[in-house]
């Protein structure tokens, strides 16, 4: 075997000595697989971290446009209901032909994991839009969306409790930075009738508690399948708030300025921009990012909304408006720095 790799120059060149399987001593050359470059751990690390954070940014940059699909639905007649079911129906049926035609194999969970992706798609996505959606109805916006973005408070306190996850200073300050900025950006006043604060209340709640059984989840499964079963059931669950029969009359009512075919992409761009791309967004986020910490950084929905507002309908910015964007950014920033831990510092 050492004179044949001395005497044959192809082995020099990518090329290996190997010995056949079977009785007697049989060697022959084989193309050598290629070397793949090393990177050092603590590298792959802080990129993986980084895009996370980038990924959780996206997330609540696209879920901040929901308004713009909202209101130019709510323009044509369809009430708030038929709006969730139309983008959770859609979002379901998206991720799922995803899954089937991409991961086949993923399409089958265990059926112990059955009520996690319950809690996923009725506890918190579809009960998050029932919730707020109430809370609306009884209170005024502004109000409702700080009850809200109290997520990063419920799910800091869960983290801490169901992951033991540090509660450092670092993070506190940047979760009081984000939750003063959404209370100036949104501008509340008045008092709160006690409906309306348990269900915003319940609405932050539903809100964090994504963030908490995705990350349990995704250690069992991929971000895709996670993705595809919440908008499954969260889709089946809201058939039965808002009937398929009720959008169906609305399409049919719809004035002749308003095509079919028109509204039709409007309901598929609502599904695509303010529900497939930002919770798949999230989703992969946190699989490098913690919980508390991505819903610390998705507050950047209010201040996306505060200056679409601003640009497209010409709302006016306040000067508490303008000091809760600085407090926002600000908590981002906090949470952006590169902390190296233990594990990184190893």
């Amino acid at each position: 075997a050492a004179d044949c790799k001395s005497a044959i120059p192809q082995f020099k060149s990518g090329w290996r000595l190997q010995e056949a399987v079977g009785p007697g001593r049989r060697l022959f050359f084989a193309r050598a697989a290629p070397r793949r470059k090393r990177f050092h751990k603590g590298v792959i690390a802080m990129k993986s971290k980084s895009v996370g954070t980038l990924l959780i940014l996206l997330a609540g940059s696209f879920w901040g446009s929901m308004g713009l699909f909202v209101r130019s639905l709510q323009a044509l007649g369809f009430s708030s209901a038929q709006i969730s079911s139309v983008r959770l129906s859609f979002g379901a049926i998206f991720f799922c032909l995803v899954l089937l035609l991409r991961e086949p194999r993923s399409f089958r969970i265990r059926l112990r994991d059955l009520p996690l992706f319950l809690g996923l798609g009725l506890g918190s996505v579809l009960a998050l839009t029932l919730c707020y959606f109430g809370a609306i109805s009884v209170m005024p916006l502004s109000s409702a969306a700080i009850l809200l973005y109290t997520s990063p408070i419920w799910v800091v306190l869960l983290s801490a409790l169901l992951f033991g996850e540090k509660l450092d200073g670092l993070k506190l300050l940047a979760l009081a930075l984000a939750f003063g900025g959404c209370v100036l950006v949104s501008g509340p006043g008045g008092s709160l009738p006690l409906k309306g604060l348990l269900l915003g209340l319940a609405s932050g709640l539903c809100y964090g508690l994504y963030s908490i059984l995705s990350t349990v989840a995704l250690r069992r499964y991929t971000p895709l399948t996670v993705t595809a079963y919440t908008f499954f059931v969260a889709g089946l669950g809201s058939l039965a708030v808002s009937p398929p029969a009720a959008v169906l009359a609305r399409l049919r009512a719809l004035p002749p300025e308003a095509p079919l075919g028109r509204v039709l992409l409007l309901f598929v761009l609502t599904a695509l921009i303010t529900a497939v791309i930002p919770f798949l967004a999230y989703t992969l986020g946190l699989r490098t990012v913690e919980a508390s910490r991505a819903a610390i950084l998705a507050t950047v929905e209010p201040l996306v909304a505060t200056l679409l507002g601003v640009l497209i309908y010409r709302e006016p910015l306040t000067l508490t408006a303008v000091l809760g964007i600085v407090l926002i950014l600000a908590a981002v920033l906090l949470l952006s720095r590169r902390v190296p831990d233990d594990r990184a510092q190893s």
